[in-house]
């Protein structure tokens, strides 16, 4: 039996919300130097919301999704046949220039013409991707079936709080936002030596008790001010960033994880008046993925109850919907 040339795929046709549509497209072939991966299961994730609401940078025609899991069906160049059948996790970068300051660094993350899976280059809502071996990662054995979808935003939170470390054994540690970021970051804090609180609204009551069930502090109430020595801002939200801001101690640090999509209105003088140390971290690197694997072989983090729904790509639209308005972790597409 031939194998088929087009697959349904979930694409970004053009600017405007209404754009994205399930569409059929060819079947890719991998070149030399590249490998084809079949894919098991894509995360929707808040950048692919930005993308869909023209809220993150993208180049249409293009196929959504980056968090991607799945088996090397194929390679370019038989050199590399030994990575057929390989169950990987992929890096988001599909390629950066490689001669800038920033890639000539190491941190190809920061790399002014960086292309990446699911907004410049064809991604993972569809039945095969495209994409450099060295973007591979293969997974431990330890995984279950759909965990390693979870391992590229594990890598992003790894770059955020562990390159270099933010939190040290003892700190009071607030995490906003219990999302899948948030869910990671706390894991991680914790797995530093925090005591980790994690704080959600109201309609987080579900989110919140993933987290409970898993060890972590929560609430649904605003936190004390001036009470924690570490922040962590994971629901990209002004009132997230603000009662983040406003919880940590003097002299705390702050990290902000979330993506806000737009500008927003802070209480930024508190950084001034508490000389708070504001970093972050964007997307991932070598590092932060050797790490993020790290976490899981030693079994430092959980991730298999953060999915909480699979849906088909036929079935994407409703699942995308409901991921926008923060019902459930994680939602993952499986190719039809």
């Amino acid at each position: 039996m031939s194998e088929p040339t087009t697959m349904t795929a979930v694409v970004k046709v053009a600017l405007g919300a209404d754009n994205v549509l399930v569409q059929q497209v060819a079947v890719p072939v991998a070149p030399p130097g590249f490998a084809r991966v079949r894919v098991a299961a894509t995360g929707i994730c808040g950048t692919d919301i930005h993308v869909a609401h023209d809220e993150y940078a993208f180049e249409a025609p293009v196929i959504m999704g980056h968090e991607i899991l799945g088996v090397v069906d194929s390679v370019g160049d038989p050199a590399d046949a030994a990575a057929v059948g390989q169950r990987v996790a992929c890096e988001t970068y599909y390629s950066s220039c490689g001669t800038c300051q920033w890639c000539r660094a190491g941190r190809r993350n920061l790399c002014p013409r960086r292309r990446s899976l699911g907004s410049f280059e064809n991604g993972g809502f569809a039945r095969y991707v495209v994409m450099p071996m060295v973007n591979l990662h293969p997974l431990p054995d330890v995984l279950g079936e759909l965990d390693g979808v979870l391992a590229e935003p594990l890598a992003c939170v790894a770059q955020c709080l562990l390159d270099p470390a933010i939190v040290n054994a003892g700190d009071r540690v607030l995490v906003t936002g219990p999302g899948a970021m948030g869910q990671l970051a706390a894991q991680v804090a914790r797995s530093q030596g925090g005591h980790v609180t994690i704080a959600g609204l109201e309609k987080d009551a579900d989110r919140l008790a993933v987290a409970a069930s898993l060890g972590i502090e929560t609430t649904t109430l605003t936190p004390e001010e001036e009470s924690f020595d570490v922040v962590i801002e994971c629901s990209g939200s002004a009132p997230g960033a603000a009662t983040a801001l406003r919880a940590a101690k003097r002299g705390a640090k702050y990290v902000q994880v979330g993506i806000f999509g737009r500008d927003i209105s802070l209480p930024f003088d508190l950084v001034l008046y508490k000389e708070l140390a504001v970093s972050s971290g964007f997307a991932s690197t070598a590092t932060s993925w050797g790490r993020a694997i790290a976490l899981i072989e030693q079994g430092l983090v959980t991730l298999g109850p953060l999915v909480t729904r699979r849906v088909s790509i036929d079935d994407f639209s409703i699942a995308f919907a409901s991921a926008a308005s923060g019902e459930g972790i994680k939602t993952v597409v499986i190719p039809s």
